[in-house]
């Protein structure tokens, strides 16, 4: 069984859906909607609601995935929404447990000034997203810190105080902060390569209705 890319289905060929309204893009949204939840929980010392909320949060990254590829429910909508809802649940979190737990607030400079380079060379050469699969580290490394924010908010707990379960915690979101790192320099060199292309083929990475499945679909139903 798959755990990266689960659902994939060999020979098919995924159509993009132009509507909002598919059951990944709801689960994605639903998901969102509950990280200001978790973060009401961590700051007024609900430990173990907030674990059992944030397990949920990470498991239904991955199940929205996996519907979409297993029931050919890819959309455009779903190509920006759910990175977007990533990353900012992730900083969202990050800063939670920075604030109220034992994350070092070096994760947090390190995630954040990835993201925000990413960003602005996006911004400034593709006027918006590259429009890139989400790399093999990248997958790893929400792997990574979805099983440390969990362990780091255990360590809060009264019965798991003064353990091993948060530097177990710290160490692999420090671990999931350096693959963050080297997935952010991966999509730099991935972004670079398909901006080079498009300019061999007589095409500006900022004219983006000539090359963007998002801006090609923004003309349909939605």
């Amino acid at each position: 069984m798959r755990i990266i890319g689960a659902g994939t289905r060999d020979g098919v060929v995924p159509t993009l859906q132009e509507t909002f309204w598919t059951v990944p893009n709801v689960i994605t949204a639903v998901r969102f909607a509950l990280v200001p939840v978790f973060v009401w929980f961590v700051a007024v010392g609900q430990e173990w609601t907030a674990f059992w909320l944030l397990v949920i949060l990470g498991s239904t990254d991955w199940i929205d995935g996996y519907i979409a590829r297993r029931f050919d429910q890819s959309s455009v909508v779903g190509q920006w929404l759910d990175p977007l809802a990533d990353r900012l649940s992730l900083i969202i979190v990050t800063l939670s447990l920075v604030i109220f737990s034992d994350a070092p607030m070096w994760v947090l400079v390190v995630i954040v000034t990835a993201d925000l380079i990413l960003f602005l060379y996006s911004s400034f050469v593709f006027a918006g997203s590259p429009e890139l699969p989400v790399s093999v580290v990248g997958k790893l490394r929400t792997a990574a810190l979805l099983i440390a924010a969990p362990l780091v908010l255990l360590g809060r707990t009264p019965q798991l105080q003064d353990t091993a379960v948060t530097a177990v915690g710290v160490v692999l979101l420090s671990i999931g902060c350096l693959m963050h790192v080297g997935a952010a320099v991966d999509y730099l060199v991935t972004a670079h390569a398909k901006a080079k292309r498009l300019r061999g083929e007589g095409i500006t990475p900022r004219d983006r209705p000539r090359w963007s499945a998002v801006a090609a679909g923004s003309g349909g139903a939605g």
